[in-house]
């Protein structure tokens, strides 16, 4: 079964860290990354922009509403994510854990509802 690993963390906290402190950050992810591969669990990852560069869109009374920039006032913000393939809901969390968006933010796991 598919899990999406959504990671939330504090928006511009990136540009806080120190250059040794933003490498270490990236070995950390890449080093996950190929754990999953290596166990056959990854399906994809991607980081996100800025939640400024979103727009967020509604229809109502057949009308397109767009609003750009933000659309929740948070602390944190969605990052970025990992779609991998889990036997069940332990084994995809225990992936959570190991994610390095779990020590400096929170991961949400979410079972992937096939269409």
């Amino acid at each position: 079964m598919q899990y999406m690993l959504l990671i939330n963390s504090e928006e511009g906290g990136w540009d806080k860290l120190t250059k040794a402190e933003q490498e270490q950050g990236m070995a950390a992810y890449t080093a996950y990354g190929q754990a999953l591969k290596a166990a056959g669990a990854y399906v994809g990852a991607d980081r996100l922009q800025p939640s400024s560069t979103a727009s967020t869109v509604r229809v109502k009374d057949g009308k397109t509403k767009v609003l750009n920039g933000p659309y929740a006032e948070s602390k944190e913000q969605l990052a970025g994510y990992y779609l991998i393939e889990a036997k069940d809901i332990d084994a995809a969390i225990a992936w959570a854990a190991k994610c390095p968006g779990a020590h400096h933010g929170v991961v949400e796991v979410r079972p992937v509802w096939p269409m």
